[in-house]
């Protein structure tokens, strides 16, 4: 099926400044909070939610990145766990600060799995919160979102792509019917499927 627009531009940019307001509310306040987005989508989302809360409250936001490609579970372990220092960016102390952990697209669970572990080798946080953009279920670990910028059920056999304009060019959110579509002989992987 071609794909059909989730969420445009306008509908992103309210997303997150609903999120925005919700991680000040929740946190009251937010002068210990630090932002932490996954690569690759989760980390301009993240800058953008440090922008919206510095808008309203007057504060600079901490705002890191964080790479867990040694810590996915579908990679047979051949080095020891440390967060990849070349892609992984935290610019303070998360020790005994709330982490709001950011991504674009949750799904099975596993990435977020992953980034926790991560989070935890670089400090103890006082606790971590996780905020999507997209939910979009068939979850396989018992883990759910903070703050969610859409719920959007989907089948498995269907690929949400969210697009930003500082990787992509554009902002949108998509959906497409991936079923019988094959690369290299391989079932073709959806989107954030290779890290959940």
């Amino acid at each position: 099926m071609p794909e059909k627009v989730l969420l445009t531009s306008s509908e992103i940019g309210r997303a997150l400044a609903r999120i925005a307001h919700e991680i000040v509310e929740r946190n009251k306040g937010a002068e210990e909070v630090v932002l932490v987005g996954m690569r690759t989508r989760g980390a301009p989302l993240a800058r953008r939610i440090a922008h919206s809360i510095e808008s309203f409250e007057g504060i600079s936001i901490p705002v890191g990145t964080l790479d867990i490609g040694l810590y996915r579970d579908d990679i047979l372990p051949s080095a020891p766990k440390r967060p990849d220092q070349s892609h992984t960016s935290i610019p303070t102390d998360i020790t005994d600060k709330p982490v709001i952990l950011v991504d674009d697209v949750l799904y099975t669970g596993r990435s977020i799995r992953a980034a926790m572990d991560a989070l935890m080798d670089l400090g103890r946080p006082g606790s971590i919160q996780l905020a999507v953009l997209i939910d979009r279920g068939h979850r396989e670990l018992p883990i759910r979102p903070d703050y969610v910028g859409k719920n959007m059920p989907s089948a498995r056999d269907e690929e949400i792509q969210v697009r930003l304009n500082e990787i992509d060019g554009k902002d949108e959110v998509v959906i497409a019917n991936l079923q019988g579509t094959v690369i290299c002989g391989q079932p073709r992987r959806r989107h954030g499927e290779a890290s959940e």
